[in-house]
């Protein structure tokens, strides 16, 4: 038993394992071949399929810019439309206020006073103009505060130019405008047809009963003619005649 060769079996042995190492290895390589391969299709499809997410999500974020531009522009209407309804109410509120502001500015004027410029802005007014003294500013600026449509009037300037012997004094006055509140009220009818011109008629009830025609008339001619004539009473004998 000792002078037994056992060599050549091991080294059979140990060839047999390295073959199904290399068998176990190849068999690993190929599996992580094809995990790996099935592991980028995997992540192919889920990159395509995020591919088109992202389209449809870019498609209606485009759609809604294009809706959110056409807001942005139905608003500039919109502001666009109330400035102007803002501005033809401001109109239609101050339609008689400038025939009034001119016949105030020929009341209030003094006769050693001219006005050489005016200007309006909002509810403010500047005049620019000369004068004979100062004097004539002063009676000015009180007509001017006196007057239902002017209010506050502030002195700008004042200066003796010499530029006309007869007015040499170059002033500039700051208005505040005003609207008296008969205006005011009056403003809230419709030519005649709100409760001003209700309570006009309520006030003079005899200028109404007055215009409405007297119906009855007619009636009273139509039945009288209706009646059969009453045969007239004999006739009263005379005084001196009366007994025979």
């Amino acid at each position: 038993m000792a002078h037994i060769n056992l060599l050549p079996w091991r080294i059979e042995r140990r060839k047999q394992r390295e073959r199904e190492f290399f068998m176990q290895l190849g068999a690993a390589f190929v599996a992580a071949v094809l995990v790996v391969l099935l592991w980028s299709f995997w992540m192919d499809s889920r990159i395509s399929t995020q591919n088109d997410r992202n389209t449809y999500l870019q498609g209606e974020i485009k759609q809604l810019d294009e809706r959110i531009a056409k807001i942005k522009d139905l608003e500039k209407v919109r502001e666009s439309l109330l400035a102007r309804k803002q501005i033809i109410e401001q109109l239609q509120a101050n339609r008689s206020q400038m025939v009034h502001l001119f016949d105030e500015l020929v009341k209030t004027i003094p006769a050693s006073a001219r006005l050489n410029g005016l200007k309006q802005s909002g509810d403010s007014m500047s005049l620019d103009g000369v004068a004979q003294s100062n004097a004539s500013v002063a009676e000015y600026m009180r007509n001017i505060e006196a007057s239902p449509w002017m209010g506050h009037a502030d002195l700008r300037k004042t200066e003796n130019t010499h530029g006309d012997s007869r007015l040499p004094y170059s002033f500039g006055l700051d208005v505040a405008l005003s609207r008296p509140k008969s205006e005011e009220d009056s403003d809230g009818t419709d030519d005649g047809h709100g409760p001003a011109a209700a309570s006009t008629s309520a006030a003079h009830p005899a200028a109404a009963s007055v215009t409405q025609p007297t119906q009855p008339a007619p009636a009273t001619t139509a039945a009288t003619m209706a009646k059969p004539a009453t045969p007239a009473a004999p006739a009263a004998p005379a005084a001196n005649g009366g007994a025979k």
